[in-house]
């Protein structure tokens, strides 16, 4: 009788301990591959749910104060790029201000949509990012430091990649809010129809795909 409540506590012992242990498992955390200001989760977060490819790819997104000729910025981490491709880490730079005319507004200002749409776009860079070997990623990166070409040849593509995950409508409305806002720089509207997909062209693709 003795031996049989020995072993039946043995056996309660062991089973909670598994229990815990379960728990402990279950209760972990994932590991957080995409980090971001709370300003604008809603924003970032409905972006990646049309890029499940990136589910479990490095984003660091990060406020920079000022983005020479760009609201958003997407690049690798370059010490990653010493790392096999599937521990490589990306940032997407995010200009803290946006400026209409002669005036600047705090980018979390701008219209949820249209900022879902920016980083749709740049989230487009990093899925064509994802498909490259290091050295194809490297020699990207320095054609774009120096070939106007080759940034259009870039930027249309990242566009073209955020169409074809389904992000037309905010892709378009990003456009018509940058092209046929009476205030913006005139310059940077110009940018945008040298080195950008047109409207008509983004339906050209939504009708292809």
């Amino acid at each position: 009788m003795l031996n049989f409540k020995v072993n039946l506590i043995k056996n309660k012992t062991l089973f909670l301990v598994i229990l815990l242990i379960f728990n402990s498992i279950c209760s972990m955390k994932a590991k957080p591959y995409h980090t971001y200001p709370d300003s604008i989760k809603k924003e970032i977060e409905l972006a990646l749910d049309y890029f499940p490819q990136l589910e479990n790819v490095t984003i660091n997104f990060k406020f920079k104060s000022d983005i020479k000729k760009s609201t958003m910025q997407a690049q690798p981490d370059f010490k990653s790029l010493l790392t096999p491709r599937a521990k490589r880490k990306y940032y997407i730079f995010i200009s803290e201000k946006f400026k209409i005319s002669s005036k600047e507004f705090k980018t979390v200002n701008i219209p949820s949509e249209i900022i879902t749409g920016w980083i749709g776009h740049e989230l487009g860079h990093i899925l064509d990012y994802e498909r490259r070997g290091t050295f194809n990623l490297i020699w990207f990166g320095i054609k774009y430091l120096y070939l106007e070409n080759h940034i259009i040849g870039a930027e249309r593509s990242a566009d073209t990649f955020a169409v074809n995950q389904g992000m037309e409508d905010y892709i378009l409305k990003t456009k018509d809010f940058i092209l046929n806002h009476a205030d913006i720089d005139p310059d940077y509207k110009k940018r945008i129809k040298q080195y950008y997909l047109s409207p008509e062209e983004i339906m050209q693709i939504v009708q292809d795909r």
